[in-house]
């Protein structure tokens, strides 16, 4: 498992580096990610702002560890593909995560910009994010081609953006995704 911070941490650090999580996740819902800095989450935290850069280089790191978290803490996903029918079982996954999404608006907000961030503990993080996505989508669509398992990825990330961006709502990028890959993909066994 990737450790979202800098340096792997256990007992008194995971609790410090959990505060400063839980922290990032209150400071995005009260002030916004444009507001927020690494100083006024250690400081909700109750840590002093050296002890949080310690652990995270900034709040693209922040907020780009908080949704890794979310995104391990997701369901495991081997069982995603039971219809046969691509759409739907991309539709199951998307659905999924979505679901996770929509709790956090401000979180996903935040993740528009964080996720694109050009730090290294950012890309770090944004890869296995993405891995984490890949293998879950790969899972549903099973023995695709690969270039219409990069569509259906493609229609995601896409999807995430416009769902962050306040132009697809959450509930809708399930089915959004599902639609594409009907698209893409035929049912199996066609």
């Amino acid at each position: 498992m990737t450790e979202p911070v800098r340096q792997f941490v256990e007992g008194r650090r995971a609790d410090t580096v959990r505060r400063l999580l839980d922290a990032t996740v209150e400071e995005l819902e009260s002030r916004g990610f444009g507001s927020m800095t690494v100083r006024s989450v250690a400081e909700r935290a109750e840590v002093s702002r050296a002890t949080a850069y310690s652990y995270f280089s900034s709040k693209e790191h922040l907020v780009t560890a908080v949704f890794w978290k979310r995104v391990q803490a997701l369901p495991p996903s081997g069982e995603d593909r039971r219809t046969g029918k691509p759409g739907e079982d991309v539709a199951q996954v998307v659905d999924t995560i979505a679901r996770m999404l929509a709790a956090e608006p401000a979180l996903v907000r935040a993740c528009t910009t964080a996720l694109l961030a050009d730090q290294q503990e950012v890309k770090r993080l944004r890869d296995e994010i993405g891995r984490e996505v890949y293998r879950r989508l790969t899972d549903a669509v099973g023995d695709a081609d690969r270039s219409a398992l990069e569509a259906v990825m493609t229609a995601f990330v896409g999807s995430l953006v416009l769902a962050g961006s306040g132009y697809l709502p959450m509930e809708e990028m399930a089915s959004h995704v599902a639609g594409i890959t009907d698209r893409v993909l035929p049912p199996a066994g066609s």
